[in-house]
């Protein structure tokens, strides 16, 4: 989406609401959550699709939780996912050694004329982050406003290819600092990344 094109309230979540659709559809054809589920994890749905945020990026976000994560055993769940018709690509980032406990995985999933990537945590159950970005999904939800779910989608719309702004900034710029156009946002986006990291939930 270019930063000339704007929409109305009603013309974005319309937008929106479509794509959330499609990204539900590949989510179920794709059986990436059924291969999880096989090998006795605990999948849930996280991020802008659970919220409801979903604009024009093709990600989606899960995570997985199962008791004694070891990289054979993540890798030889990957290695059946490898094998689902239409997954092109897989990289994985191991962080078992972490305070997060987790194995990240990028699945690139070719649907139609279209690549998605799935985004999955394989978390260690039980530790710190069991829950706790669910959590955080669904307090944005509880306290976003009309208004705000509009301003954040119009801001990932209106959002230049070239840049890489992280989902929760756009929630926690608009939420709590009642950021509400695309300059300002930008600013506030360089500003935040020079405080140390944290976890936000309003």
């Amino acid at each position: 989406m270019s930063n000339t094109i704007k929409m109305n309230q009603q013309e974005i979540f319309d937008l929106s609401s479509a794509n959330q659709q499609k990204a539900k559809s590949v989510l179920e054809k794709s059986g990436i959550v059924k291969v999880w589920e096989r090998n006795g994890c605990r999948v849930n749905l996280v991020g802008s699709l659970r919220m409801g945020l979903l604009a024009s990026h093709r990600d989606i976000d899960l995570h997985v939780y199962s008791k004694g994560i070891t990289e054979e055993g993540s890798f030889a769940i990957m290695a059946q996912i490898a094998k689902l018709p239409d997954v092109t690509e897989i990289k994985c980032i191991n962080g078992l050694h972490t305070e997060e406990h987790c194995m990240a995985w990028h699945i690139f999933y070719r649907y139609e004329d279209e690549i998605w990537q799935f985004d999955v945590i394989h978390i260690e159950e039980g530790t710190e982050y069991d829950g706790y970005f669910e959590r955080m999904a669904d307090r944005i939800v509880e306290v976003m406003t009309p208004d705000q779910k509009e301003t954040i989608l119009r801001l990932k719309f209106e959002t230049p290819s070239d840049k890489d702004y992280h989902g929760v900034e756009y929630y926690e710029a608009v939420i709590a600092d009642e950021i509400s156009n695309m300059i300002e946002f930008d600013e506030w986006v360089n500003d935040h990344r020079k405080k140390p990291m944290y976890y936000w939930i309003p």
